[in-house]
């Protein structure tokens, strides 16, 4: 990326950490959904992934990444985390949480580390694309590289 202001803590992270990864830039689109954002980048759905944010029974909060064209099974999350429940933060949460407003929630360089969960699904691709941290922009890397900045695991959560 050229221009400085367009980095996010990710993309900080990651250069910072020297990893290989693309961005893909659709700041200059009226995308919003994660299903226009994967079409407008001509990629397949399945590899891009949307980044949500939880709340469990016990008060933990879990971060979840699934495909844009499938939505998160609140039981399986459940179950994935070992809670009893859990259900997603309120928007207006997500920004003091996180550092990262809705739809710009990038999992990594969040504010602090939680527990995170990538739909198994990631497992078919090589690399997978999800938010870079601000809405308009996605980062693509692979998944060996992204288990060496967050730590995650790989559930059927869909």
């Amino acid at each position: 990326m050229k221009n400085k202001e367009e980095k996010t803590n990710a993309i900080r992270l990651l250069e910072q950490k020297k990893f290989n990864f693309k961005i893909h830039d659709y700041s200059r689109s009226d995308v919003i959904s994660g299903l226009d954002v994967a079409h407008y980048l001509g990629e397949d759905p399945d590899r891009v992934f949307k980044t949500l944010v939880t709340i469990g029974k016990s008060g933990n909060h879990y971060v979840f990444l699934v495909p844009v064209n499938a939505e998160l099974d609140l039981k399986k999350a459940a179950q994935a985390v070992g809670e009893k429940n859990i259900s997603m933060i309120k928007s207006k949460e997500l920004l003091p949480l996180t550092g990262y407003i809705h739809g710009g929630c990038s999992p990594i360089g969040m504010k602090k580390y939680f527990t995170t969960v990538i739909d198994s699904s990631a497992g078919n691709y090589k690399e997978i694309i999800f938010s870079a941290g601000k809405i308009g922009f996605q980062i693509e890397m692979d998944l060996t590289d992204l288990a060496e900045i967050i730590s995650f695991q790989l559930c059927e959560i869909t």
